[in-house]
This record gives structure tokens, C-alpha cells and sequence, in this order.
């Protein structure tokens, strides 16, 4: 039995379900591609709910949301005095995960000093906390996610090939949301049920324009992005009927046209500008970009770093004003990948 919160029934989503019924019997890696907020993490979870480890833990890391510098001792863990700071033994998530799931989400941003021994945990189960010689035994299935081309980072040198081949044993492509448009209205009534409770608004009605609306957007945000807007229209709705504000629809019209947007990544880039325009170029906080788009701050900074956002304080040709400090600290934990 599947988690409620796989949803959908096109072609495309009955695909990966046959792929999930396969795999999840069966102790191998798994490596899960897909666009930000396409559910990966969900898949991961429905995976480890349907195989021989399901009474065991399912544990999950973000690899992009944890500075580089501490990532293996999170992995891993560390011995008291190990690093300035270390002032107990602590477990990384692989001891944590023993005899379950781990779930390594951005897979892709580990870093690559990191990868071999990362590998040498997938090949042998053993490893070494940090600042101690004591090798440790797991038993652990691991399942990876990305949203970036590996093959590319191998062919380019920033991923090692050997890590590569050892997680995509298995691997699982997830449909954008565009891809999967027939799934919209089952996943909108879902959303509704669920944050209606939460909320306290009782919507039963989902006017059929609305739904029409939603069907015709591009949706780079994915099934987060729509997510987040059925929640949004909730708190908005004073009735019975799901009532999104003006605005939002408005800038759902605004998306890019047919043929407008040579590539994904322009798609991309387009999307998280209207965003940080909509919020100021506000990154961090409940009402900043990051919350908006569904996805941690730290994971938003790196987006941006990768789709050639600046660093430092620039003049936006056309816009009038003067971002400054676009990278300025802020709290953003929505990171829910449902679908």
C-alpha cells in the first residue's frame, strides 16, 4: 500500500509507480532524478515503505543544506575533541539509518573530497567517524536524489564516475508536473482536503475555470510550487470555494509562451526572478523567496549560484533599483516534496 501522498493517475505517474513496485522489494540502490519539487523525497520514502526494511529507520540528509566543512561528520559522525566544538561523540545519519533507509537528497552537491569515502561505505558498509580509527559496520540501503544531470558532472569532473555507477544501479526519472498536467486536479483536491484541516477553511468547491487556469501554467515550481499555492489560496478563501487572489492568477498569465524559452535553466532563472522581485529580493524568513518557492534557503542560494545570480550588490539593468546583498541570511525549513 502506497503513501496518500502519491498522487496521480497519467501515464506518466503509473510509470513510476511500476518502477517503485519493482525496485522496492529488491535491497539496491536507487538513484531518483528529477526537477526541484517533483517528489523525490516522497518516491524515497514510498520505496523504503514497500521493501524488507520498511520496520526500520528511514533517514534523510540534504547534501546541498549542510556546509561542506560538516557534512561528513553529519554522515558519518565524530569523536569528542575531533574538531574545535566537538565536545561529545556524536552519530552521523548512516549509524542513525543502520539496518533502514538513507536518503540522500542533492546527492549531487556533495562535495567531491567527500565522494570516496562515500563510496567506500556503498562498496564495504564500514567507515570512520570522524577523528577516530574504530571502523563501524551498517547495514544501510541507500537511496539517492538529484536534480542535476550527473552524467554531465562526471563527464566534467566534478562527481567521481565510480560513485556514479554505484548509486545508478536503479534509477527512477520523475516527470515534471507539465509533464503530468492531467494530474492537476486530483492533486489540487488533495492539497485542499489536507490544509483545509490544518487552516480550519472548509472549501469543498473547486471552480472548473480555476482548475483550467492551473492545467495551462508551466509550473517550473513543480508539484511544491502547487503546493504552495493551494495553501496560499486557502488562507485567502473566506467561503466554500477555493478563491485564490487576483495577483496570482495574474502572474500565472504571465508565464513564458510556447517557444519563448530555449532551455529549462531559462525557464528556471525566469521563475525565481519574478519570485525575488515579488518578494523584494528577500531570500530567507516565512514570507521570503525560498518559502515561496517551497525549497530551504540554503538550496535556493545554490540554485542561484548555479543559474548565474550574483554574489555581490548590482544594478538590475531596467529594474530602476540596486539589489544589495542578495545572499543575506534567513530561516526557510519548507521543504516538503510532495507528490
Amino acid at each position: 500500500m502506497f503513501s496518500n501522498n502519491l498522487i496521480g493517475s497519467s501515464k506518466a505517474f503509473r510509470s513510476v509507480v511500476e518502477e517503485i513496485n519493482m525496485v522496492a522489494p529488491l535491497d539496491c540502490a536507487v538513484l531518483i532524478q528529477g526537477e526541484t519539487g517533483t517528489g523525490k523525497e516522497v518516491v524515497a520514502r514510498a520505496i523504503h515503505d514497500n521493501g524488507p526494511r520498511r520496520h526500520k529507520p528511514f533517514v534523510a540528509i540534504n547534501c546541498a543544506a549542510i556546509p561542506a566543512a560538516l557534512l561528513e561528520s553529519e554522515l558519518f559522525g565524530h569523536e569528542k575533541g575531533a574538531f574545535t566544538g566537538a565536545v561529545a561523540q556524536t552519530l552521523g545519519r548512516f549509524h542513525a539509518a543502520h539496518g533502514g533507509t538513507l536518503f540522500l537528497d542533492e546527492i549531487g552537491d556533495m562535495p567531491l573530497e567527500l565522494q570516496p569515502k562515500l563510496l567506500r561505505v556503498l562498496q564495504e558498509q564500514q567507515f570512520e567517524r570522524v577523528g577516530s580509527n574504530h571502523t563501524t559496520q551498517v547495514d544501510v540501503r541507500i537511496i539517492a536524489a538529484t536534480n542535476l544531470h550527473l552524467q554531465q558532472m562526471v563527464d566534467g569532473k566534478s562527481f567521481r564516475a565510480d560513485l556514479y555507477y554505484r548509486l545508478n544501479v536503479f534509477p527512477i526519472a520523475l516527470p515534471a508536473l507539465r509533464q503530468r498536467k492531467e494530474d492537476i486536479p486530483l492533486l489540487v483536491r488533495h492539497f485542499v482536503d489536507r490544509f483545509g484541516d490544518r487552516l480550519g477553511r472548509q472549501v469543498n468547491h473547486i471552480p472548473n475555470e480555476l482548475i483550467e487556469r492551473l492545467t495551462e501554467y508551466h509550473w517550473p515550481g513543480n508539484i511544491r510550487e502547487l503546493q504552495n499555492f493551494v495553501e496560499r489560496s486557502l488562507i485567502t478563501s473566506t467561503g466554500n470555494v477555493l478563491t485564490p487572489r487576483e495577483k496570482e492568477l495574474e502572474f500565472m498569465t504571465a508565464a513564458p509562451q510556447e517557444g519563448s524559452v530555449v532551455t529549462l535553466a531559462d525557464a528556471e532563472r525566469a521563475h525565481i526572478h519574478r519570485v525575488l522581485d515579488e518578494t523584494n529580493w528577500t531570500i530567507g524568513g516565512n514570507n521570503g523567496a525560498a518559502a515561496k518557492l517551497g525549497m530551504p534557503r540554503t538550496t535556493l542560494i545554490s540554485r542561484m549560484e548555479r543559474l548565474g545570480f550574483p554574489k555581490t550588490p548590482r544594478r538590475f539593468a531596467g529594474r530602476g533599483k540596486v539589489i544589495s546583498n542578495i545572499f543575506s541570511p534567513g530561516s526557510s525549513n519548507q521543504s516538503l516534496a510532495i507528490g
